[in-house]
């Protein structure tokens, strides 16, 4: 599923005109999108847990030449399912 068409399943279900859908799902991941950058978790109920995690630096080897290079710690979001929704993947 697309952007587009989530916009549209989403009007469908609500009842609204796309263009509105549109608007509240683009808020809706502002709004995420805003909790983030504070590096705080957004818990969607029967979905799962958007984080932001931290990797640590690491040590990577170019296979071509051989060299090793530092890579920086950096931040990254992740996903953790609701247990229903995976078992309901199974």
């Amino acid at each position: 599923m697309n952007n587009k068409e989530l916009i549209s399943a989403l009007a469908a279900a609500t009842g609204r005109k796309v263009g509105e859908a549109g608007r509240l799902l683009e808020y809706v991941t502002m709004l995420m999108g805003d909790h983030f950058t504070h590096g705080d978790s957004v818990q969607l109920a029967g979905l799962g847990t958007f984080e932001v995690r931290k990797k640590m630096e690491r040590v990577i080897v170019n296979p071509g030449t051989g060299q090793r290079m530092l890579v920086p710690p950096k931040l990254v979001l992740g996903f953790k399912p609701h247990l229903a929704m995976k078992e309901q993947i199974k």
